[in-house]
């Protein structure tokens, strides 16, 4: 990055920071930067940490319904769409959504740059035939496509984690599938998702080096407790971390291992105080919506706007009950304990002055490779 574009980044953020305190002042939102779309709660994994599998019911949204969604001019300016579930690849039509978002791009989603799917990595053979036909829908439109695996452990452990049987062998077989696609696909980006607990405290720097050795990203964080997300209260007690395993967390995020260093401190700070202090965006330019339509602020807490299906997305989305969510993020009850890093990428850039207070601490040069790693440029363009 040139003097001159360093020099707009900094006015870009400082504007960015003034914004922000506007917006969180009259609880105004941005247009949204980024959206999750949880298209189904069904799950083949029956995960010790999540209880999404077992929601009955109702059924999934068809597929259409999402295309319809995100053709919304309130996604004029959508930067990133997540894909998540349950088990995304579950879903035989997951292209129709694919190939729905492509022929957007064009016209009312110029300003996608990614998709990220969150997957267990267990199909194997449909995720690998799925994301060659993805990347052929979204390569020549300019979309990278993210594929975050579940990987919690190196062998019967993580099998042990998610309920599974030759769970570990399965993820690693998809993950080597996708790491030959991406030898003659750049626009693929690979990477691990790690849900840290007490039964893989241990497996830490193995899921690292497995990662450093086969040139994935890494997000590792600890188990969040929601009645919301992932409806696992009743797990509290089984979930909770002992001092042994605290210290452990410590060495690890203070380790060369990890590769997030914002999220590395706020990590450190939570583990030894028990406070998240973090900028945050949710609702302002970013929402969650559920399998059956219903629409979120944030995914962890569980305040439903309504349903997309019943009201107009916009009206949900710049109503006086959003409004008023917006003016107390940061101070509900699950803000202190959040872990989640996903929302980071997105409220740094947003929030502009915590990301300035980064560019001061780290210098320009492990500034601007963290910059571009984590992908943030997007969010800023």
């Amino acid at each position: 990055m040139s003097y001159p574009s360093l020099i707009r980044l900094v006015l870009t953020l400082l504007g960015n920071g003034i914004r922000y305190r506007y917006l969180r002042f009259t609880g105004n939102p941005s247009k949204p930067h980024a959206v999750s779309f949880e298209i189904t709660h069904r799950c083949i994994a029956r995960c010790i940490m999540c209880n999404i599998w077992r929601l009955s019911g109702e059924t999934d949204l068809p597929m259409g319904d999402w295309v319809r969604l995100i053709s919304s001019p309130l996604f004029s300016d959508l930067r990133e769409l997540d894909v998540t579930g349950g088990e995304p690849f579950l879903r035989e039509d997951l292209l129709e959504l694919i190939e729905g978002v492509s022929h957007l791009k064009d016209d009312k989603l110029t300003a996608l740059k990614s998709i990220a799917i969150t997957t267990n990595g267990f199909l194997t053979g449909r995720i690998l035939e799925y994301t060659e036909k993805m990347l052929n829908l979204l390569g020549p439109k300019g979309i990278d496509l993210v594929m975050a695996c579940a990987m919690d452990a190196i062998g019967p452990i993580h099998d042990r984690i998610r309920n599974y049987k030759d769970g570990w062998s399965k993820v690693n077989n998809t993950i080597q599938g996708l790491m030959e696609i991406r030898s003659s696909n750049p626009s693929l980006v690979i990477g691990l998702k790690t849900t840290i607990l007490p039964q893989n405290v241990d497996q830490l720097e193995s899921i690292a080096r497995y990662a450093e050795e086969n040139g994935l990203f890494t997000i590792i964080s600890p188990c969040i407790i929601t009645e919301n997300r992932y409806r696992n209260v009743d797990r509290r007690n089984d979930l909770a971390f002992s001092k042994e395993a605290i210290e452990k967390m410590i060495r690890f995020y203070e380790s060369d291992h990890f590769q997030w260093n914002f999220h590395r401190n706020q990590l450190l700070h939570y583990l030894r105080t028990g406070v998240m202090t973090k900028p945050c965006s949710a609702g302002f330019n970013y929402l969650f919506i559920r399998f059956n339509g219903d629409v979120y602020l944030c995914p962890l807490i569980r305040m439903k706007l309504g349903n997309f299906k019943e009201t107009e997305i916009e009206e949900l989305f710049f109503s006086k009950e959003a409004s008023r969510f917006r003016k107390g993020v940061g101070k509900y009850a699950e803000c202190r304990g959040c872990t989640e890093p996903g929302l980071e990428r997105y409220a740094l850039p947003f929030e502009g002055f915590a990301y300035l207070s980064l560019m001061a601490k780290m210098g320009r040069k492990d500034f601007l490779h963290f910059h571009r790693h984590m992908g943030l440029d997007k969010y800023l363009s």
